[in-house]
């Protein structure tokens, strides 16, 4: 027995089933390199933070700030 069906329709849905299970796959590993850049822009996120605190410290050492700070 052949692994290509006789019938059009079955062959049909089969290609189809292969080119979801890619798209699948892909869509996979979309979501890992997503995490991933979520992952980078937290840490970029908390480095600009700590420079933030880093700046406000001293604006108030060298007396830098406005008074309505």
């Amino acid at each position: 027995m052949s692994d290509t069906p006789d019938n059009p329709v079955l062959a049909m849905l089969r290609r189809m089933d292969i080119k979801l299970d890619r798209g699948l796959e892909e869509i996979d590993g979309v979501k890992v390199r997503l995490t991933a850049v979520e992952e980078n822009l937290a840490g970029v996120h908390r480095r600009i933070d700590r420079l933030d605190e880093r700046v406000q410290r001293i604006e108030r050492r060298f007396e830098l700030t406005d008074a309505t700070h």
